[in-house]
C-alpha cells in the first residue's frame, strides 16, 4: 500500500504545461487518500476550461498507476478558490523576478532575433519550425512572436482563437508542441488591424519581455517585423545580448533590402548569427530536377558581404505551406520531407554556433 508521501513525490513529476513547474509545488494538489490498492487524488487547475487538463489528467493516473500496490487510480479535477489562486502567485513571486532574467547579463538564455528586410520571405515559417527542431533536440525554447503588426505565429502553431491566463498581474505563455509561446496575437481577433505609433510598440515589447512568465528557457526565438523600425530597435535596447538570424530569399529585391536590417544590427553592435536562404528552390516531384524559382547566389552574395555564414538553405516544398495553413509546422506533420530535414540541420547550425558548457535546461517529467 503506497503511503501518501509517496504519492507526492510520484506527482511532483507532474508539471502544468504552461506553468512548467512541478503540480505539488504549485499547490495544485488539494487531496491525496490512500486506500489498499487505489488512490483518489483532486487537482485543482489553475483556471477553468484549461485547454490542457486531459494531459495533466492522464500525466496524475500514470505516475499514481506506476506506484507499487496501485491498482485504480481516480482522479478529480476541480478550480482554484480566489484564495488558491493569490497564493499560487506567492509562489510565482520567485517566478515573477526570474521572468525579468531575460533582460540580465547573466541570463542563461540565448536570444536569437529572427529578422528580415522586407515582408513576404518566410521569416515566422523558419521561426517556429527552426523553433519546433530545436525543442527536439532537447532544449527548453520559447517563440516570442514580435511582429506586432503581422503577428502570424498563433496560426502558425494552431494556437488561434485562445488567450493566455492571468496569475498575480503575469502572463503564463500558452504551450505548442513543447514551446512556451506568446503573441501580441493571443489579445486581438486575427482580422483586427492594430494601429499604434512607435511609444505605443516599443510598451508592448516591454509587457511581452517582462510581464510573462517564462519558463527557464535555453533559447528565446523572437519572430521580428520586417524592415528596420520601432520594434526592431526596441529590442536591440533591451536585449543587447541577443544575436541576429537573417532570413532571405535568392532574389536580389531580398537581400538587398535584408541588407539594411544587417546594418542596423551591426549600428547596434549586435551580433548576426548566420542567414537563412529561404525558398531556395524547388524539387519537381516528376522528375526531381531542381529548380531555382527566385534565382540563385542572393545569401551567398549577402554572406560574402557581411562576413557571416549561410546557416541553411530552405526548399520551396508545398507541405511547409500545409503545415503553416494546419497550425502544424511541417518538422512535425511531414518529418521526412526535404524542408523539415534542412529545419533540423538549421537548429544543430544554431546549437553548435551558439553551444554552451551547461546541458539543455529541459527537465524530463
Amino acid at each position: 500500500m503506497a503511503t501518501r508521501e509517496e504519492v507526492l513525490q510520484a506527482l511532483r513529476s507532474v508539471q502544468d504545461p504552461e506553468l512548467r513547474r512541478s503540480i505539488v509545488d504549485l499547490g495544485m494538489v488539494r487531496q491525496v487518500k490512500v486506500e489498499p490498492h487505489a488512490v483518489y487524488v483532486e487537482i485543482a487547475l489553475t483556471v477553468s476550461g484549461c485547454p490542457l487538463k486531459g494531459r495533466i489528467e492522464e500525466d496524475v493516473r500514470r505516475r499514481l498507476l506506476a506506484l507499487p500496490g496501485v491498482e485504480k487510480a481516480i482522479v478529480k479535477l476541480d478550480v482554484m478558490s480566489d484564495e488558491e489562486r493569490r497564493a499560487l502567485g506567492e509562489r510565482l513571486h520567485g517566478k515573477r523576478e526570474a521572468r525579468s532574467r531575460l533582460l540580465d547579463e547573466d541570463s542563461p538564455t540565448q536570444v536569437i532575433a529572427v529578422a528580415s528586410g522586407k515582408g513576404g520571405v518566410g521569416k515566422s515559417t523558419v521561426t517556429v519550425n527552426t523553433a519546433v527542431a530545436l525543442e527536439r533536440e532537447g532544449y527548453a525554447v520559447g517563440v516570442l512572436d514580435a511582429d506586432i503588426y503581422g503577428f502570424s505565429v498563433p496560426r502558425l502553431l494552431g494556437l488561434q482563437g485562445r488567450q493566455p491566463q492571468v496569475i498575480d498581474r503575469a502572463l503564463v505563455p500558452l504551450e505548442a508542441y513543447g514551446l512556451q509561446v506568446m503573441s501580441m496575437g493571443f489579445f486581438v481577433d486575427e482580422h483586427t488591424p492594430i494601429i499604434w505609433r512607435g511609444p505605443m510598440l516599443a510598451g508592448a515589447v516591454d509587457q511581452l519581455l517582462h510581464d510573462v512568465l517564462w519558463a527557464d528557457l535555453d533559447y528565446l526565438l523572437v519572430d521580428l517585423p520586417p524592415g528596420t523600425g520601432d520594434v526592431a530597435l526596441s529590442l536591440v535596447q533591451r536585449l543587447p545580448r541577443s544575436r541576429l538570424l537573417l532570413v532571405t530569399t535568392p532574389q536580389a529585391a531580398s537581400f538587398h533590402v535584408a541588407a539594411r536590417a544587417a546594418y542596423l544590427a551591426r549600428k547596434a553592435k549586435q551580433e548576426i548569427i548566420g542567414i537563412v536562404e529561404n525558398m531556395a528552390y524547388f524539387t519537381c516531384p516528376g522528375c526531381g530536377r531542381a529548380y531555382d524559382l527566385f534565382g540563385r547566389g542572393g545569401a551567398d552574395q549577402l554572406a560574402a558581404e557581411l562576413g557571416v555564414p549561410v546557416l541553411g538553405r530552405i526548399p520551396l516544398e508545398v507541405p511547409v505551406r500545409e503545415g503553416g495553413d494546419a497550425g502544424r509546422p511541417v518538422v512535425l506533420a511531414r518529418p521526412e520531407a526535404p524542408a523539415a530535414e534542412a529545419f533540423r540541420a538549421l537548429a544543430r547550425e544554431i546549437a553548435c554556433r551558439t553551444a554552451r558548457q551547461a546541458a539543455p535546461a529541459r527537465a524530463e517529467g
